[in-house]
């Protein structure tokens, strides 16, 4: 499978890409197999009821996540790049009250939340820390078909047989589409770009523009940006208290104006660029942590170090432009799809390693390019900002995607930028490679205790007291 620049960076919802963009893209898929004709059933027997389980992690932290509310407004018919953030209420009201769903292009299904909708913590699934049942049953409750998806990672979804064959591959792979440049690993990245002369974001460029033109990829990226800077502003803009019961209060448009103030009054503040990313991130972490219109990057719950970082470059470097935001995201996008493809970027699989270090490995890459940053130094960035995440653990309090994660984005984001100096002050020779801190990632995955995988069962999940 081709992982493209749009496959990394999707527009959608939060509070996450695992447990809300995943289950709700899940729930799609199963509406489109129910009306499929590639399952038996008997002659005139007709869907009347559809119901699901939620497994492992979408089960312990589903309500936290949203993943509850995604499965209902997957299920009628809702999508995580279509669905309005402000009219989600009044759809999940409405299927509460009238105990059914009616997707388009559908019949009206009985549906009871309360009853068809299973948080089962103790039936974990084989395949994969997210794990979802989709069922349907006919008029008499008799069970019709069953179907069983993975969210694994990033808003990506895959069917039970999807994954097997993905793990008999090894890895997802460009298999099925030729691209000139089809690196899998670093080395063969760095090899690439030396035998071609190219940068890693010509060579992912390329790699696109086998399958869109060179308008509608500028303008694919352009649209991802816009979001990123849309999804800035309105979490600069916004007060109050987030959901979901621990009152966490926003504290990006506080902090904003504070530095607007020293700006204005020309104080000295060595830790400006700093304070800047933060608040950056802060603001998408935030928007995200409402249930706002955010970006993958590659997750949701890592949604504000890339935005932070690239907005960061607009702000403090002059040279900056359209064609290097382009750029930016394509480079980043090549490195993430190494992370993919040979470990992984799901939170309920390695732990926030895999999305918090890998959005900052992705920041960190694409601002070296930016910067003038030979391949050997962008991987090198990479590298850094990778290896200093190595072990973190995903255990938000509550099951919410707030306390540690809005702040860990702005710290991810100050390494990346801190990875990209360094390495873009040396010359790319380094004693760690890429390739062998992506692997530590997934090892330390393997090893690393399920409570510590977005399962709020251990670290600051159950140590800090709710209020």
């Amino acid at each position: 499978m081709f992982l493209s620049v749009f496959d990394l960076f999707k527009i959608g919802i939060g509070p996450s890409s695992s447990h809300t963009m995943g289950p709700m893209t899940a729930a799609v898929r199963f509406l489109n197999e129910v009306l499929s004709d590639d399952w038996p059933r008997p002659a005139g027997v007709k869907v009347d009821r559809v119901g699901a389980s939620l497994h492992g992690s979408l089960a312990y932290t589903g309500v936290g996540h949203g993943s509850d509310r995604a499965v209902v407004l997957g299920l009628t018919g809702q999508t995580p790049q279509t669905v309005d953030p402000d009219e989600a209420d009044a759809i999940l009201a409405r299927v509460a009250a009238e105990k059914r769903v009616s997707p388009p292009g559908h019949p009206s299904y009985r549906f009871d939340p309360s009853a068809d909708l299973v948080l089962d913590k103790k039936t974990p699934l084989p395949g994969h820390a997210n794990g979802m049942t989709f069922y349907a049953y006919d008029a008499g409750d008799r069970l019709l078909l069953k179907r069983i998806y993975y969210s694994i990672g990033g808003g990506f979804v895959v069917s039970d047989e999807e994954l097997q064959r993905m793990k008999a591959r090894g890895s997802v792979t460009t298999e099925g589409r030729k691209v000139p440049y089809p690196f899998k690993s670093a080395a063969e990245m760095l090899a690439m770009a030396a035998r071609s002369g190219l940068s890693i974001a010509d060579m992912k460029r390329a790699n696109e523009e086998t399958h869109t033109s060179r308008e509608e990829l500028d303008k694919g990226l352009d649209a991802i940006w816009d979001a990123m800077r849309g999804c800035i502003e309105r979490g600069l803009n916004q007060e109050g208290i987030m959901p979901g019961g621990l009152k966490v209060r926003r504290r990006a448009r506080q902090l904003h104006d504070k530095l607007q103030e020293q700006w204005q009054q020309n104080r000295p503040n060595p830790l400006l660029a700093n304070d800047w990313l933060s608040i950056y991130a802060m603001a998408v972490n935030e928007e995200n942590a409402a249930g706002g219109r955010v970006v993958t990057a590659p997750t949701n719950g890592a949604a504000g170090v890339v935005p932070a970082v690239m907005r960061y470059w607009l702000h403090f470097h002059p040279e900056a432009d359209q064609a290097s935001i382009r750029d930016f995201l394509l480079t980043a996008a090549a490195v993430g799809g190494i992370i993919k493809s040979n470990a992984s970027i799901s939170g309920a699989e390695v732990g926030c390693q895999g999305e918090v270090g890998s959005a900052s490995a992705m920041a960190a890459a694409g601002l070296c390019a930016v910067m003038g940053g030979t391949p050997e130094q962008v991987e090198n960035a990479a590298e850094i900002a990778l290896e200093h995440h190595l072990g973190m653990t995903c255990d938000p309090v509550a099951g919410l995607v707030q306390v540690p994660c809005i702040e860990r984005n702005a710290l991810g984001a100050v390494k990346a930028v801190t990875a990209a100096s360094l390495a873009i002050k040396g010359d790319g020779k380094h004693f760690v490679p890429l390739d062998a801190a992506i692997e530590t990632m997934r090892q330390t995955g393997i090893d690393m205790s399920e409570k510590y995988k977005e399962t709020s069962l251990g670290g600051l999940a159950v140590n800090v007291v709710e209020c």
